[in-house]
């Protein structure tokens, strides 16, 4: 697939792994005792009643990752050539095998690596993570169950991550949201509004696409994953793996950390943590 990139400050991590405020606990001064002569006459007291409303804390958000494609999918065409719906109203092949910089780096290895490090970030900042896949060596699922994914666990956002595999002359990330505004117009709404605070993360360590889009970001009609999604959902294409400058950038650890932290960045910022 294809493209995206942003620095968050080391600093970010440490802080979104703040443990949960302490409970202060809480100390009542003696209450003095007191006489009354007998001949005076005591007034009948009047009792406090005082209420305690118990306070449930509210569940974490959830997030799905979705790191595109699969190690085991390229030895089994059978599985991944199969048509699933396309969400709208034709079909596409279950998932290919995703691009690969031009020494062999494939897309599925940096998403999987790119995946994990977000969640790692999200978790640390309280966010609960879904993965669309457990590993880098099965196949699929397919694009379809992915799409399906966010509505079914309950998730506030679903981010698809990719590298792109565009001419070689071209460079840069972009962020794609579906054009057919499958799930209405309010989540429609929310999935532009995350892939702008994504563009807005990723843009502080990478450029935006020279070469599709407007701006870091881009609509498109046949992504089965974003037209079938019911929460607001985007791909990041984090770079053109076939780009050398970007190749060396997301083959690179220190790349691939620069990426997560900025998608988490941007995810937090959508989340408004």
């Amino acid at each position: 697939m294809r493209r995206a990139w942003i620095l968050l400050p080391l600093a970010l991590v440490a802080a979104c792994s703040s443990p949960a405020a302490p409970v202060a606990s809480s100390s009542s001064s003696p209450t003095p005792s007191t006489t009354v002569p007998a001949s005076t006459t005591t007034p009948s007291p009047t009792t406090a009643t005082t209420t305690t409303t118990a306070t449930t804390a509210a569940p974490p958000p959830v997030v799905v990752l979705d790191p595109g494609h699969n190690g085991g999918n390229a030895a089994h065409p059978a599985q991944i050539n199969a048509p699933v719906p396309d969400g709208a109203g034709g079909t596409k092949p279950c998932n290919t095998t995703g691009t690969a910089t031009d020494a062999g780096y494939p897309e599925h290895a940096f998403t999987w690596d790119v995946a994990l490090r977000t969640r790692d970030l999200l978790t640390a900042a309280g966010v609960q993570v879904v993965l669309s896949r457990t590993d880098d060596a099965g196949v699929g699922p397919c694009v379809d169950a992915r799409g399906a994914l966010g509505g079914q666990v309950g998730a506030a956002a679903f981010v698809g991550i990719h590298g792109d595999g565009a001419a070689a002359g071209r460079r840069g990330f972009h962020v794609i949201t579906s054009s057919l505004d499958p799930a209405g117009a309010a989540v429609a709404a929310a999935s532009n509004g995350l892939a702008v605070d994504l563009r807005d993360a990723l843009s502080a360590v990478e450029p935006v696409s020279d070469y599709i889009g407007t701006d870091g970001l881009d609509r498109r009609a046949d992504l089965a994953g974003l037209n079938l999604s019911t929460v607001p959902a985007v791909y990041v294409e984090c770079g053109n793996m076939r780009n050398a400058t970007d190749a060396a950038w997301m083959t690179s650890p220190d790349g691939r950390q620069a990426v997560a932290q900025q998608l988490a960045a941007g995810v937090l910022a959508f989340l408004g943590r």
